[in-house]
């Protein structure tokens, strides 16, 4: 199916239903239960996990399948993000044109990025992609604020031209759409005690991500991607075999740049606002964690850890100590002071010990991530289905085992 194998076709089919039914797999408890708190599906948390999805696929591309740890994304995912509310004030509030060109920008800025910090490896690539990253987190936040608008951010106004869309004598700032479609319209569904949210916005993203996750998977299956492992594995030899690893290396880093450049764009399609902030160093730190806590260099890996990271910062963010008192109010008062003040260090806004401590056990006792996790439990599983007795085993004249050979 679309130049896929028949297990690949397969996964994708697989991630082409989870997310077409996202709404109602985030929204798994009912509203009058006391576990309705932990419900995540509403359209600002399904379009988040969807945009930084496509964002750590991308940055997978570079880091899981070459090896080179770059602490600059964020400076793609900000120039995405400015490129796509500069087409929603000058042109139109289509979103397609606004992703196109923050797609084009941040290719361009991934080329000139890339050209001098492909020049090293390692952790000196490393701190240059940071030390670029930082130099645009700056430049946007001071020296190029007519473009940027600085600290404030940039915004739509009444008086942006928009001119393919046409004068406006509407007092209200008009709504990024597809083709006439509202981004944040939304249809309501009540059933089985809860409220699924369906949101144009949520399956636009959804749409995009099904694709990005499709070229993803025929990069990595393709010669291009055997090339890039290779580099992962001894960069080295293969210099001295005569091949020039530089091309290669490039190309992966503008087109996991490209990818952050679309993240940006889709995240001011939903909401058009850009800020210098969306390109701070910890926005890229953000995006490693979300590659290793799910798996780097799987194709499945970055989506688990972006979708585990956002959820644990939208859901347990809010549960402050109101929440906690109505959980445990069944305890003594002394013991459910306690238990509420060591439940509080966790939640609300100490949901970053939550996610540290998360990442520290994934790391210690999964080194691949949540996806290895997912093969051990496989594993686990269809080790309870083989036979356990001897004489539940195939009879061995029928099935005889395969002698060794002596080579």
């Amino acid at each position: 199916m679309l130049g896929l194998n028949k297990t690949d076709s397969k996964f994708l089919l697989i991630v082409i239903l989870l997310t077409l039914f996202t709404p109602f797999l985030m929204q798994p408890f009912a509203a009058d239960s006391g576990l309705d708190q932990f419900n995540g599906g509403y359209p600002d948390l399904m379009q988040k996990v969807a945009i930084f999805g496509i964002f750590a696929v991308g940055f997978n591309i570079l880091f899981g399948l070459t090896g080179y740890l770059s602490f600059g994304h964020a400076a793609f995912l900000g120039m995405g993000s400015y490129s796509a509310v500069w087409m929603f004030k000058l042109l139109t509030m289509n979103v397609i044109p606004a992703i196109l060109l923050a797609m084009i920008v941040s290719g361009l800025l991934a080329v000139i990025i890339g050209y001098i910090s492909l020049r090293r490896s390692g952790i000196y690539f490393s701190i240059l992609t940071l030390a670029f990253a930082q130099m645009c987190y700056k430049m946007a936040y001071s020296v190029l604020t007519p473009i940027t608008n600085g600290e404030t951010g940039l915004q739509l106004s009444l008086s942006d031209p928009r001119i393919l869309d046409g004068a406006t004598e509407s007092s209200s700032l008009p709504v990024t759409n597809l083709f006439g479609l509202a981004m944040n319209s939304s249809y309501k569904l009540e059933a089985l005690n809860r409220v699924f949210t369906f949101n144009v916005g949520f399956y636009f993203c959804a749409v995009i991500a099904i694709i990005a996750f499709y070229i993803a998977i025929r990069l990595f299956r393709s010669p291009f991607g055997m090339m890039l492992r290779a580099v992962k594995s001894n960069q080295q030899r293969m210099n001295y075999m005569g091949l020039n690893t530089k091309p290669y290396t490039l190309a992966a880093f503008v087109i996991s740049g490209m990818y952050a450049g679309l993240a940006g764009g889709l995240l001011a399609a939903m909401d058009p606002l850009a800020g210098a902030d969306r390109m701070l160093w910890t926005a890229s730190g953000e995006v490693v964690i979300m590659t290793i806590l799910g798996g780097a260099g799987t194709l499945m890996g970055p989506v688990l850890g972006a979708g585990v990271i956002k959820y644990l910062e939208n859901i347990f963010s809010k549960i402050n100590e109101t929440v906690l008192h109505s959980w445990f109010h069944w305890l003594p008062d002394g013991l459910e002071e306690v238990v509420v003040w060591v439940f509080a260090r966790f939640t609300g806004e100490g949901w970053h010990l939550t996610l540290g401590l998360t990442f520290m056990l994934v790391v210690t006792f999964l080194p691949g991530g949540l996806v290895e996790g997912i093969k051990r439990i496989k594993k686990l599983i269809n080790r309870g289905d083989k036979p356990k007795d001897k004489l539940d085993a195939p009879d061995p004249e029928h099935t005889p085992t395969p002698s060794k050979t002596v080579v």
